[in-house]
């Protein structure tokens, strides 16, 4: 399915080939990257390249036409003190996408990232992408959909998506979606007051046959709300209500929200100082009594000079009373990054690694360093 998929995006490619070559725009990028890592005994080496190429052909009526692909590429080592070394290679799609869009609207359609919410850190709303804020390449795998996005004259916007094919977890999924099962939601998005807020909604078939012994599925619908605002400081909120359509448990409603709040400080080149609480609840009714489990998050990040940044993150697990530390140093040259990284984190129990991190990528477990280098071209 994945493969016809593919090939039906070819057919906004050849359309744009079909009009004069003179207009079209050709553009080749990539992002180069390697590291090292030492943690807990283990060393861990790797390298990764994202070449992405794309055509872009003005249409009609100030239509623009353009078709992305790029793929990921990278191979690591791991070399353990009583493990023999593992080492993994891979090249697959990373993003595989043909775009109309114009002023009013766009409309996008092929393997692509989808991701929106207020929320930097906790994520009630990391529904489509997986994103880790501590990762240097903020790498995430897409998901094959449909986007049709219209912006209006006071700044809303309405989105409407249609997703299929999509048989692996993906965002803040517990269980897979049924295989080859289509989804599909909306969001619409409005300002308020000096802010925003939103109200989203999805709906999906989930695979509980992976987690259990007998064959089952349940209908999932998922409603949320957020929103952000400046006042002097930044605030902002996420809460998402999701009901499920089973009988293996009574619990079938889950409520997960956070809020948050930033503010630079005027000391020296400008502290950013960000904070997020976050809390996931399962009950059997909308607003029943729950059993959960809390986050909060800390962030700060200070830019040293025009090319050098610190900055720091710290997880609470409220739960299992652990903490999650990371610190940061980054320089910038031009097409070239540096990072080096230090953090201090349980072995076990990664509860803040979503199980559908990225392969390929470090899950910061333990205690230990990486250096990391980019080029961007």
């Amino acid at each position: 399915m994945r493969k016809q998929f593919i090939y039906f995006l070819l057919v906004p490619l050849f359309f744009i080939l079909q009009q004069s070559l003179f207009s079209q725009t050709y553009q080749f990028l990539g992002q180069a990257s390697g590291w090292m890592s030492y943690a807990t005994k283990n060393i861990h080496f790797g390298v990764r390249y994202i070449p992405e190429f794309s055509i872009t052909q003005p249409l009609q009526d100030d239509i623009i036409g353009d078709v992305n692909i790029a793929l990921n590429t990278f191979s690591t080592s791991l070399f353990s003190e009583h493990r023999t070394p593992l080492y993994t290679g891979r090249v697959k799609p990373y993003r595989v996408l043909g775009r109309l869009s114009s002023d009013k609207f766009e409309a996008r359609l092929g393997l692509q990232k989808i991701n929106f919410g207020s929320a930097t850190l906790l994520r009630p709303l990391m529904w489509f992408d997986a994103i880790d804020p501590r990762d240097p390449l903020q790498l995430t795998d897409g998901v094959y959909a449909f986007l049709a996005r219209s912006y209006f004259s006071d700044n809303s916007n309405l989105w409407l998506w249609g997703l299929f094919g999509n048989n692996e977890l993906k965002g803040m999924d517990i269980v897979p979606s049924q295989k080859n099962s289509f989804e599909f939601g909306g969001r619409f998005q409005t300002p308020l007051w000096n802010g925003e807020i939103a109200a989203t909604y999805h709906h999906r078939t989930a695979d509980m046959n992976r987690i259990l012994s007998s064959p089952k599925v349940s209908d999932e619908d998922r409603y949320a709300l957020d929103g952000k605002w400046d006042i002097d400081i930044g605030v902002w909120f996420e809460a998402v209500l999701v009901h499920r359509s089973t009988s293996v448990t009574s619990l079938q409603f889950q409520r997960l929200w956070t809020v948050g709040a930033d503010y630079t400080f005027s000391v020296g080149n400008g502290l950013n100082v960000l904070t997020e609480y976050f809390r996931s609840e399962n009950s059997s009714s909308i607003l029943g009594s729950a059993n959960g489990s809390g986050f909060s998050a800390l962030s700060v990040n200070y830019p040293l000079s025009i090319v050098d940044r610190v900055s720091g993150m710290v997880y609470r697990d409220w739960a299992s009373l652990q903490w999650y530390r990371l610190v940061s140093l980054q320089r910038t040259y031009d097409n070239w990054i540096m990072y080096l990284l230090g953090y201090w984190n349980p072995s076990t129990n990664q509860r803040i690694q979503h199980p559908t991190g990225e392969a390929g990528r470090i899950t910061y477990s333990g205690t230990g360093m990486q250096l990391m280098i980019v080029f961007n071209h």
